[in-house]
This record gives C-alpha cells, sequence and structure tokens, in this order.
C-alpha cells in the first residue's frame, strides 16, 4: 500500500543515531548489508578521559577496517578540550572530516560529571569549549544536543553560542536531559529554536513510524535532516519505508530472520560465554518484538532463556513459521525503555 503524502517524494537526509551497546560496528556492517535508507550513521561516543592514553581498543568502534557498507561519524563526550582535540586529530588522521559533540547524553553519571547533557546550564563554559577547540582541530564539528538537562530554556542562551561557529550541523532531541526518554517530546520549544538559528539543524526523537514522520515534516517544512534510532532498532525497514511511503515490505519476516541470524553469529563470534551472548541477544530484542503481532508472547520467553539451545529453538520456532509481521510502520508499544543508550 502507498501511503499519498507529499513528503513521501521530497529529498531528506537520514542518520542512524548513535545507541550504546547497539549501533555499533557489527550492527552497523550488517544492517548495511540486510536493509537500506541510512545516509551516514553517528557511532556511539568515545570518551575524552581516557584520551592521553588512546589505544586502538579506545577506538575499536571506528577503526576503517572495522567499518564497511555504512559511513560513520565519530562521537566524542567530555568537557576536556585537550582530550577532544587529541580524538578528533585521531579521527582526522584515520580519514574522518568531521566529528560530532556529545551535549545530549542524559544519563546521571554522565551528567554529573558536566558531560553530555550536564554541561546545558553552562553555557559559558560551552563557550569556552568551543572558543578553544575549533580553531585547533583538523575535522568539522557537529553537535548533538538537548533543549536542556533540567529546563527547556537552557537552549534560548546556548543557540547565539552556537551561532557563533561553523558548525556542520546542530542535532536537537527536543526532551531535557532529566526527562531521560520518557514524556512527549516538546515540539514546540524545537520549532521556537529553528527561526533563531543560522547553521542546518537535524531533528531527533520519537520517529517511530511513517506516519509520525510525515507529521513531523509537516511541520518543520525548513529541516531536512533526520537522526532516528530506537525506531530502526525496533524496525529495521523503517528508513526504507520512510523513503518510499509504503508501509509494507516484501518478504519482511525472512529479510529480518536472515539479519537477525547474521548478528547472532556474528556476536557469537565476538562475546565470550553463552551467557554473554544471550543477553545481548535479548537486549535487543527487547526492540525487535515490537515488529511483530505476536511479539509480545515470544519477548516474555526470550526473558526467561538461560541457554543457547532453548534461545536458538525459540527464535528459530518463532521466525521460522509462527511470526507475524506488523503493519511495518507502526510499533505496538511506545518505545521508551529505561535501559536506553544516550541519544
Amino acid at each position: 500500500m502507498i501511503l499519498q503524502h507529499d513528503n513521501s517524494v521530497k529529498p531528506f537526509f537520514l542518520s542512524l543515531a548513535p545507541l550504546r551497546g547497539f549501533t555499533n560496528a557489527l550492527y552497523r556492517n550488517l544492517y548495511a548489508v540486510h536493509f537500506q535508507g541510512i545516509d551516514t550513521a553517528i557511532a556511539p561516543f568515545i570518551n575524552t578521559l581516557s584520551a592521553k592514553q588512546i589505544n586502538r581498543s579506545h577506538i575499536k568502534d571506528i577503526l576503517p577496517e572495522n567499518n564497511h557498507g555504512m559511513s560513520v561519524v565519530p562521537q566524542i563526550i567530555g568537557n576536556d578540550s585537550e582530550g577532544f582535540i587529541q580524538l578528533a586529530t585521531m579521527c582526522h588522521d584515520l580519514g574522518f572530516d568531521t566529528v560530532n559533540w556529545n551535549l545530549g547524553c542524559p544519563a546521571p553519571m554522565v551528567a554529573n560529571k558536566r558531560r553530555g547533557s550536564g554541561l546545558l546550564p553552562h553555557p559559558e563554559s560551552i563557550e569556552a569549549f568551543l572558543d578553544d577547540v575549533l580553531p585547533r582541530i583538523p575535522t568539522r564539528l557537529s553537535i548533538k544536543t538537548r533543549i536542556g538537562r533540567k529546563k527547556k530554556e537552557e537552549i534560548f542562551k546556548l543557540l547565539p553560542i552556537f551561532n557563533q561557529y561553523p558548525l556542520v550541523e546542530l542535532i536537537i532531541h527536543p526532551r531535557t536531559g532529566v526527562q531521560m526518554y520518557t514524556g512527549e517530546v516538546d515540539l514546540s520549544t524545537f520549532e521556537e529554536c529553528l527561526p533563531l538559528l543560522k547553521i542546518p539543524v537535524t531533528y531527533n526523537g520519537d520517529i517511530h513510524d511513517y506516519d509520525s514522520f510525515v507529521k513531523l515534516r509537516e511541520r518543520f517544512k525548513t529541516v531536512s535532516r533526520w537522526l532516528i534510532g530506537r525506531g530502526v532498532l525496533s524496525n529495521p525497514f523503517l528508513p526504507e519505508i520512510l523513503r518510499s511511503g509504503e508501509e509494507n515490505i516484501p518478504r519482511s519476516v525472512e529479510r529480518f530472520k536472515n539479519f537477525h541470524d547474521d548478528l547472532f553469529e556474528a556476536y557469537r563470534a565476538e562475546l565470550s560465554g553463552q551467557s554473554h551472548l544471550i543477553d545481548k541477544m535479548k537486549s535487543y530484542w527487547l526492540y525487535f518484538f515490537r515488529s511483530f503481532e505476536n511479539g509480545e508472547i515470544l519477548f516474555k520467553k526470550i526473558k526467561k532463556i538461560s541457554t543457547l539451545k532453548k534461545y536458538e529453538d525459540i527464535t528459530g520456532n518463532f521466525l521460522g513459521g509462527d511470526a507475524i509481521w506488523r503493519c511495518s510502520g507502526r510499533p505496538a508499544l511506545s518505545i521508551h525503555p529505561s535501559n536506553s543508550a544516550c541519544l
């Protein structure tokens, strides 16, 4: 079925959001084999706290030899300008022309150290950081932010600061940090930001299906860049759906099964011990089950699994015959698990 919306034919840029523990190089590489529609991915953040002792394991996720099939932008988190400069320079030496600064991570253990969204109430620190960093890094810079740590008004003190610099883009998730991933996105505040900015803006937050995407595009007609994360984890066909307007993707279950099986085998080769592998796949099923009409029953079974044989039997039987793909653009449940990674 083709959904009739004018927005479906207008060009836009689609990025995969950085979710720690999920959208790593292993996932990104396999995603690019099985699905289409993503223009680039922002890699989960690298911490500047270890920048003075950088080794290859610290930057394993962005190494060129570990990435293929999908363009990647490294993301760095921290308030240490020297560490940031060192990491950005290393990223440039690896062939990256852009890095992203994470000003959005809402996790208390991060924010309480004035990193991620914890820096948002301190515009003077952000300005000093940018003054120090931008003249000294060989890459371009983009920023991912929320509208504030505790108050939405914090963003309006930051916009004039951001406008002073040649940023590639400003990615805005219209929630405060203390909201984490609960409550509604503040579309009114995002809308107020748009005419105040002189740099390209990317929208991020609660794009879970085609209809929600169309409503956002119709409301924010000047925005052409979109960042999606949890919606893709739940429904990996979502970028194809957003681009085509076609809800029903042929061979959905079969294509998903092939992706799932490849992901499972790749993690089997990487992780030691069956408990680590089972826990990793359970974390993905926290999202996956939402795209199946009968996924809730399956997920209850998966949560109780303790052996690989049981996991393979249950998921194999389900994806091999019992699975019923939900109307592709509309996951059944809200996707705000409490343990979501930093977006």
